[in-house]
């Protein structure tokens, strides 16, 4: 199924966030910016087989990024240069109360400066390294999180020794809602590290849901499970409203 087109094309509106070591906001926080909606129309529905995929085309403006994880799409490169928009059922989320950490771990905490949104294209390009097995991200997909970045969606965690930047992971925030897009390590543990302060960071601003997309051994180990699609779509529709039940309760 493709997408149709609706409306114009939107313009960038920009927000940017520092942090210091421990991950406190620095001073002008800015509210992130709701975009104009999206010339594309993607479809609520599910996959019709076993692939994941939902629909091709559209483009990567924030205002169609937004929309898509809004229904619990997110999107990939496919062959010929065009996007894929997917919806994994069942799909891989880490319980906030349930993220499991190691003593070793523990060890790593203590041992790394974490930063977040000091150093975002670094981050995505580094999950973007072509040596990485699998790798799919493209310089489309890093021009378009660097706009949803500068728009106050995207964000990042930053893992340094020093000043070497050994780790990190990056995805994007919606309300109670976010969506671990990727993550890289360059150092024992740094990716780990990046996840503990995402969950915490989560846990102390009214998050919800961190959706992982797919589960893996790796992603397991530290807490991941798989949920149903319906189930996700439920918790999504939650997450995602400024005014959700669980955290007016």
């Amino acid at each position: 199924m493709c997408v149709r087109r609706r409306g114009e094309k939107m313009l960038e509106q920009g927000a940017y966030v520092m942090t210091n070591a421990n991950g406190m906001s620095l001073p002008h926080e800015i509210t992130p910016v709701e975009p104009d909606p999206s010339r594309w129309v993607l479809p609520p529905d599910g996959p019709t087989d076993d692939s994941a995929l939902v629909a091709i085309g559209g483009d990567l403006e924030p205002g169609t990024l937004l929309n898509a994880y809004r229904i619990g799409l997110f999107p990939m490169p496919v062959p010929r240069r065009r996007i894929g928009w997917f919806s994994p059922d069942p799909r891989g989320v880490i319980p906030l109360d349930q993220l499991s950490i190691s003593r070793s771990l523990r060890r790593s905490l203590r041992r790394y400066t974490v930063t977040r949104n000091h150093a975002f294209n670094d981050v995505v390009v580094n999950c973007a390294d072509p040596r990485r097995p699998s790798g799919w991200i493209d310089r489309s997909i890093i021009n378009a999180y660097n706009n949803l970045h500068l728009t106050g969606w995207a964000h990042s965690f930053e893992i340094w020794d020093a000043d070497e930047l050994v780790g990190g992971l990056y995805g994007v925030r919606i309300n109670h809602f976010f969506a671990g897009e990727s993550m890289f390590h360059h150092a024992t543990d740094a990716s780990k590290v990046a996840l503990v302060h995402l969950v915490d960071w989560l846990n102390n601003t009214g998050g919800q849901l961190l959706d992982v997309q797919w589960t893996t051994e790796h992603l397991v180990s530290l807490g991941a499970i798989d949920i149903s699609r319906t189930d996700y779509l439920e918790l999504l529709k939650d997450a995602v409203s400024p005014n959700s039940r669980k955290n007016d309760g």
